[in-house]
């Protein structure tokens, strides 16, 4: 009843549902006005190719950050519902007969729904707009491995944000790191600027964040046949550097990241957090 009720009062109102997919909005006009063209010029320059697969490359890079960038802000959309109750309602719900962990999963699982929601939208745009410029739609495996990532990908992204929640208590406040959040996580998930080209102490950084991960995963499965045609021709070494270079595998000195380590990093993530969450709220009198 309690995951029912906020998903309710979260999609009546149109504003928190627009502002949701503010960040979004953004990175897409960013891409379709300045990033895209940049990027394809530059990444034709370094290969020496005109190819069209050059376009859907750089439109699969940037929307898997797209995606990954909705796990995370759709999350923190339905989470003002949470910073509502606990200014408004906060003791009523503390002093119900209800368990703290039903009232936790309540709230993590109806932003969990929410993000869910708003991921799938996206990434159905996102699988239009890649066809419109030439790709192809991914098999079998290929969905089945992006439902996954995108189910791993919500999870995470709202475990972690509904911890942070816990420290927060008014909606001004929240307002404003929503709005801190939503700047810096395209760069924290490498969507602007590609990860090789960063200093290694932010590589570093990037690399740490496990939503870097979700985006990575992403662009394994969106840029896998693209980059086969576009790279079937040069050095075997190349497509390795790109892929290192993009983020679409993760290095760590000698060592690359696989798609299977990044989903267990989600997911061992997504527990840690909501565990933590849990232990906050049980501290609370």
């Amino acid at each position: 009843m309690l995951i029912k009720r906020n998903l309710l009062v979260f999609f009546r109102d149109r504003s928190a549902v627009f502002f949701s997919l503010l960040a979004v909005f953004i990175m897409l006009g960013l891409y379709i006005l300045f990033l895209g063209s940049a990027m394809e010029e530059d990444l034709s320059q370094k290969l020496g190719l005109k190819d069209s697969q050059v376009g859907v490359v750089t439109a699969s890079l940037t929307l898997s950050g797209i995606i990954s960038v909705t796990c995370v802000t759709g999350s923190m959309g339905a989470m003002g519902i949470f910073i509502s109750d606990k200014e408004k309602a906060g003791k009523d719900f503390l002093t119900s007969p209800i368990s703290r962990n039903k009232l936790t999963a309540g709230y993590m699982f109806s932003g969990a729904l929410i993000s869910a929601i708003m991921s799938f939208a996206a990434l159905i745009f996102c699988l239009v707009f890649i066809v419109a410029k030439g790709g192809h739609l991914p098999d079998i495996k290929g969905f089945l491995g992006l439902l996954l990532t995108t189910v791993l990908s919500v999870l995470c992204g709202s475990s972690i944000v509904f911890f942070i929640t816990c420290f927060v208590s008014s909606e001004k406040a929240y307002a404003s790191l929503c709005t801190v959040v939503g700047t810096l996580i395209g760069f924290l998930i490498g969507a602007y600027i590609p990860i090789g080209v960063m200093p290694d102490g932010v590589q570093w950084v990037i690399k740490c964040f496990p939503m870097s991960h979700s985006a990575s995963m992403y662009k394994q499965i969106l840029t896998d046949n693209s980059t086969a045609v576009l790279f079937k021709n040069a050095p075997s070494d190349a497509l390795g550097d790109f892929r290192s270079i993009y983020g679409i595998h993760l290095a760590y000195g000698s060592y690359t990241s696989q798609f299977w380590l990044s989903a267990l990093i989600l997911a061992g993530t997504a527990v840690i957090f909501y565990s933590l969450s849990l232990k906050v709220l049980k501290k609370k009198s």
